[in-house]
């Protein structure tokens, strides 16, 4: 198996700063809660900072590797709900993360996670 991508790397130790340096400067990333996406690294920056405190005991079971994209699928769980998703990267000539897509399931799990982040990010648009 190839080596795991930074981005992997950066999240499954919890290092945010890392995980930064795996991101394009005008990274865009895809929420599964929301239609409008955030740009910029300092943004989603900010939003992985956040997610990172939501989701508990973060795993990554499976690495996808193409030319320009990366599939990472991972289990965590929120509160007392199960749950699974895909972090679908798209890279840069570089390697680096120009677009991240988040799939999640199920809808119970969502429903927790989407209830958490309002809570982190309400105070910050306030």
């Amino acid at each position: 198996m190839a080596e795991p991508h930074p981005f992997r790397v950066a999240a499954e130790a919890k290092d945010l700063e890392l995980l930064a340096e795996a991101l394009r400067e005008d990274v865009l990333l895809h929420s599964p809660i929301l239609f409008r996406g955030f740009e910029g690294r300092d943004v989603v920056s900010q939003v992985l900072t956040h997610v990172a405190a939501t989701l508990e005991d973060l795993t990554y079971v499976d690495e996808l590797a193409g030319e320009r994209s990366v599939c990472l699928r991972f289990e965590a769980r929120v509160g007392d709900r199960e749950l699974e998703g895909i972090d679908f990267l798209e890279l840069d000539e570089d390697g680096r993360v120009a677009e991240l897509t988040v799939f999640m399931r199920p809808l119970s799990a969502i429903t927790a996670f989407n209830e958490q982040m309002k809570a982190r990010l309400e105070p910050a648009s306030q």
